[in-house]
């Protein structure tokens, strides 16, 4: 048998020479096929079915999974149940001092006082009389130290695993209040003014490492811890638990649709406890009139 070469260039099926004269035998054998090479066979045939193949592979594999993206506030639903919780009262607030500095948040000193653990003592009962974690809930805490207190103590109370108390790094810090660092607590009066006029006002700025954050810089952080909880759980039930009542009251102002120059009127105090409804805000803190919602914060002017 003649063998051919692997070559794309040597053809699949040969012919023979047409009949002549000197040899008319080629008459009889011009309508039969010569032996096929079986390796030239096998290359044209997996050549020609590759794009087959990768064509049938596209259509049969399963799409990739559609990205949410950052949370759009007020958002249309959400996936999880949330329950928004104020750590108690830390050493600095019992000393009356404002302490925002994001460099001091892991201090001893930035932990919750006497007073302060009998709050989140009563935050946690507060949350297993509501069964928020019934069969079972995630803790998410700011890392500053109150916060991680409050989250163990809660753990505690509610049975719950220390492998479900997931730490927050960055989006849940204090709002920095700039200039107003190492003041008394009667300045935050100023703050909170300047929060009703716009929600892109920042307090003064300070060269200590203090953030100065207007409204509108806590409502980004806030967006993107629920962005992250909406994407990495489904279904679930997540505790919240900040150092300040800020980053509650605006991320309870954006899910609900309320104008944020006006998230100081759903205040959390030290160790409350509050339940997502993103459907109303408490009745005793409904604003004064419909002027003041907002359907796209923070563009709320």
């Amino acid at each position: 048998m003649h063998v051919h070469s692997i070559s794309t260039s040597t053809p699949i099926f040969s012919f023979p020479s047409p009949p002549t004269r000197e040899n008319p035998r080629n008459l009889n054998r011009s309508l039969k096929l010569k032996p096929i090479d079986r390796r030239c066979l096998l290359f044209s045939l997996a050549f020609s079915a590759t794009p087959f193949f990768l064509a049938s592979y596209l259509l049969e594999s399963p799409p990739v999974a559609d990205a949410r993206g950052l949370l759009q506030m007020p958002p249309f639903r959400l996936s999880n149940r949330y329950y928004l919780v104020r750590a108690g009262e830390s050493e600095f607030e019992t000393m009356g001092i404002i302490n925002t500095n994001p460099v001091s948040k892991t201090s001893v000193d930035n932990g919750l006082s006497e007073v302060g653990k009998k709050q989140t003592v009563r935050s946690a009962l507060a949350l297993k009389e509501m069964r928020a974690c019934e069969g079972s809930c995630w803790i998410w805490p700011s890392i500053t130290q109150r916060a991680y207190e409050a989250a163990e103590i809660i753990a505690s109370v509610n049975g719950i695993n220390r492998s479900n108390i997931v730490p927050e790094y960055s989006f849940l810090d204090a709002r920095g209040l700039g200039a107003y660092e190492g003041k008394k607590l009667d300045a935050l009066a100023k703050v909170y003014t300047s929060d009703g006029i716009s929600p892109s006002i920042k307090p003064p700025p300070i060269d200590d490492g203090t953030p100065n954050e207007s409204v509108s810089d806590v409502f980004v952080r806030v967006t993107q811890l629920m962005s992250i909880l909406e994407t990495q759980y489904s279904g679930d039930t997540v505790i919240i638990v900040s150092p300040d009542s800020d980053n509650l009251t605006v991320l309870q102002a954006g899910l609900v649709g309320l104008d944020l120059r006006r998230h100081r009127e759903l205040s959390f105090g030290p160790g409350e406890v509050r339940f997502v409804d993103a459907m109303s805000i408490p009745t005793y803190k409904q604003p004064a009139s419909a002027v003041y919602k907002c359907s796209n914060p923070p563009n709320c002017n």
